[in-house]
């Protein structure tokens, strides 16, 4: 018999096995199917620790992974919002507040508690930590429709004002070199007619 610590925690690891199937507007590199929130987030904490030598270097590295690892989590019970989608978006933080409440309560209690902070920190984005990993929420598929010659935003016809405004974070508060690399990437996506 296992303890109930170890249970719950077993319980959480197979529930968010779900997440696999949880997929994004976002394709996979080859083009050949979108891309799976588990993936995104593994992305992302990559991101996290090999892109940390261009933020402030006070910035919990470790926090932030953590953030990315869970952050889309809760979507196993509210589902992928696209983030261009405006009519879906209204109702985005009431679902995913109730799916992290269901979710994390799966968790021993201290756990439980620590997770849903850390999803809370990020959605708030008030954060040195939360700003980076935002950052990098909206960088990666940014770099993944940029290798899939525009992707989901040459299907769903996203301008390239729309792209800015998404990465309207790292635009005002990131660092140079994530600045540049936005600007040459929604210009050449221009200049290649993947975007308007």
């Amino acid at each position: 018999m296992i303890n109930e610590r170890l249970k719950k925690q077993m319980d959480f690891l197979l529930e968010i096995d779900k997440v696999k199937n949880i997929f994004r507007m976002t394709y996979v590199g080859d083009k050949s199917r979108h891309e799976n929130d588990a993936e995104h987030s593994w992305h992302l904490g990559i991101m996290a620790f090999m892109l940390s030598e261009y933020v402030d270097k006070d910035i919990d590295v470790n926090k932030v992974m953590k953030m990315v690892l869970i952050h889309d989590l809760i979507e196993i019970y509210a589902g992928d919002t696209f983030a261009f989608d405006e009519k879906a978006l209204v109702d985005k933080s009431e679902r995913e507040e109730k799916s992290a409440c269901k979710l994390f309560s799966l968790l021993p209690e201290d756990q439980g508690e620590e997770f849903k902070s850390l999803w809370e920190e990020f959605e708030l984005c008030e954060t040195k930590e939360a700003e980076y990993a935002s950052m990098l929420d909206r960088l990666q598929p940014l770099l993944l429709n940029y290798m899939t010659e525009g992707g989901s935003w040459k299907e769903h016809n996203i301008s390239k004002e729309k792209i800015y405004k998404r990465n309207e974070i790292t635009l005002k508060k990131g660092p140079k070199e994530f600045v540049d690399l936005i600007n040459y990437v929604v210009d050449d996506c221009v200049e290649k007619g993947y975007i308007k």
